[in-house]
């Protein structure tokens, strides 16, 4: 009998040594104590001049924490992410950054990776803000774009963030003017900027980026229900995807289409006409003719002045922003709100109280606490 093992006590009396079936001894050892087990390490909690030494140097590792750090809704983190800010602002403003919406399906993620792909190798940096969408029923986000970017996510010159939107307008995380910052603090030369496209206003994106791209597809239907939506009016280009096979000739007939449209809207920015092109993010075709158009673009507007001037707005436009989310969480945390709100509720879904009254209610019991 082989010494691997027994043979169970239904084996037939004929049987050799050839027979399958045999009983191996378990192992005896008693298993460790989950008392006994070692806790991985937890990391350091880095210090805002750490943080700022970090993402100075291009460190990377501490770029993505200082990104979490921002991001966060902790109130213990805010006033570290404010003054890390402060510190890294005297370093920020000179990486060009391009939005990039469009409809679900367009290619976003695929033509992000092309470009910042050819970027990288003619020597730029490139940071990529992708946004995904927050599930309003888990609150939950996929974060996938860094997975579907395979390829620049191992170029040495590129970095990946993934962030949820949290519910942001536009498709665009709250946080996500910060991140540009920190980019741009740690040597990326360029931010792209990579929306959700869900058909809501991105707005919100023209408010923080210099170059906004609009990509669509070919044969999706009327070519110029497009004209529609305000985004073609907030597009500094459009890009027809997918210009490839037997896509090319719908492609062109879409590109003549609304360029013809195109002519009797007002332009995005001042001196400037957009115009659409044609290309393909999955065999590069059109893609670096689409660079030399965003770089074109940024000579022209910094010579007449628009570009400094769009900065400035969105500068102001971040103030108010600002302003606007943090009275909207001082309103709703003041504790007489808290408790009159829930009947003032019940009383506008059963019509008992229009909404109009209602919010003129809620506001009135802030006068009588503030009085002003």
């Amino acid at each position: 009998m082989s010494k691997s093992g027994q043979k169970p006590a239904w084996t037939p009396a004929e049987a050799g040594e050839a027979f399958a079936s045999k009983v191996i001894p378990g192992d005896t050892a008693v298993p460790p104590s989950p008392h006994s087990v070692t806790p991985p390490p937890r990391r350091n909690h880095l210090t805002t001049k750490e943080y700022a030494q970090g993402v100075l140097s291009g460190d990377r590792a501490t770029l993505a924490r200082a990104i979490t750090l921002i991001e966060s809704n902790a109130p213990r983190h805010f006033d570290q992410a404010q003054e890390l800010l402060r510190q890294i602002l005297p370093h920020t403003g000179s990486a060009i950054r391009v939005g990039i919406t469009g409809v679900p399906g367009a290619g976003k993620s695929t033509l992000i990776e092309t470009l910042g792909v050819m970027l990288c190798q003619k020597g730029h940096k490139v940071a990529v803000l992708a946004v995904d969408p927050t599930s309003s029923v888990s609150g939950g986000s996929i974060l996938g774009d860094k997975t579907r970017m395979e390829q620049l996510s191992q170029e040495e010159n590129a970095f990946i963030r993934p962030s949820p939107t949290g519910g942001a307008l536009g498709g665009v995380a709250r946080k996500t003017r910060e991140a540009m910052l920190l980019c741009e603090a740690a040597g990326f030369d360029v931010i792209l900027v990579e929306t959700v496209g869900t058909g809501q206003s991105e707005i919100a994106v023209r408010s923080m980026v210099d170059f906004f791209l609009l990509l669509l597809v070919p044969g999706a239907g009327d070519e110029l229900q497009g004209i529609k939506k305000g985004v073609v009016e907030l597009a500094d280009a459009i890009l027809i995807n997918k210009a490839d096979g037997e896509n090319k000739i719908r492609a062109q007939a879409a590109r003549a289409e609304y360029n013809r449209a195109l002519h009797y809207l007002t332009p995005a920015t001042a001196g400037w006409r957009t115009r659409a092109y044609t290309g393909s993010a999955l065999t590069g075709a059109g893609i670096e003719h689409l660079w030399a158009v965003i770089e074109r673009f940024r000579e022209k507007a910094t010579v007449s002045g628009v570009w400094q001037a769009r900065r400035r707005e969105q500068a102001r436009e971040w103030l108010h922003s600002l302003l606007a989310e943090q009275l909207h969480e001082w309103f709703y945390g003041l504790t007489a709100v808290q408790q009159a709100l829930p009947q003032i509720e019940q009383d506008v879904m059963s019509d008992a109280l229009p909404a109009t009254a209602a919010a003129r209610q809620l506001f009135q019991i802030i006068q009588n606490q503030f009085p002003f």
